[in-house]
């Protein structure tokens, strides 16, 4: 059976997510965030030595971490030709990009966001605060905010083509940049105002597996 060693508020939500999906059997390990710092425990370093979620233990014993090799593993080992589009199609090709996109390309500025945000709010010095803020807020508006606000235009036009990422079949991609469309609306300015994404967000949503693995997975504050 599948271990998801499971972090509260993060990516492995989606691999939850992914196995109510395909149905599958699976067992959780919860792991909570430090309540200062954010962080994943310790204790994640003896199942991983990054110490981070999400990671998998397969039924063979192998140990797999990063969102994206674990549902395309997942996928390709239980999948028995669900969630992934017929080789050698257009939308395996579209199902790859976006596989690679939503971590190679989209999350690296909602992190930086996410990082400067924080630098604005910190507790520091007095006389550091105006500066911080001030170089917190150069690099957002200058660099952050103009590539966030260029890949959600990106990604809006694209579901302009079909209701999903790879096609207008719901695939693992769509389960992979789920992350990306939700962290974009807690942090990156997703609005109304780019209407194909947010009905995204109420298409997934909806899904009964999506409901299922938020029940096994508790409290998910992206949501918030």
């Amino acid at each position: 059976m599948l271990t998801v060693h499971h972090l509260n508020n993060s990516r492995s939500q989606r691999v939850l997510w992914l196995l109510e999906e395909l149905a599958l059997p699976y067992d959780i390990v919860h792991y909570q965030r430090d309540a200062q710092t954010m962080l994943a425990p310790a204790s994640l370093r003896a199942v991983h030595p990054l110490g981070k979620s999400p990671v998998v233990t397969t039924d063979d014993g192998f140990t797999l971490a990063e969102s994206g090799a674990i549902i395309e593993t997942v996928v390709e080992r239980y999948g028995q030709g669900r969630l992934a589009p017929v080789s050698g199609t257009p939308e395996a090709m579209r199902y790859r990009y976006w596989m690679h996109f939503a971590e190679g390309t989209a999350m690296s500025p909602l992190l930086l966001k996410l990082v400067f945000d924080r630098i604005e709010t910190s507790k520091m010095p007095f006389f550091a605060k105006p500066i911080a803020k001030a170089i917190a807020g150069k690099a957002k508006s200058a660099f952050i905010n103009p590539n966030i606000a260029s890949h959600l235009n990106f990604m809006e036009a694209e579901l302009g083509k079909s209701e999903w990422f790879a096609g207008d079949t719901f695939t693992g991609a769509d389960i992979q940049m789920s992350f990306v469309v939700e962290a974009s609306q807690a942090r990156g300015g997703l609005d109304a105002k780019r209407p194909k994404l947010m009905a995204y967000l109420e298409r997934i949503y909806a899904r009964p597996a999506y409901q299922r693995a938020l029940e096994r997975g508790g409290p998910y504050a992206l949501l918030s």
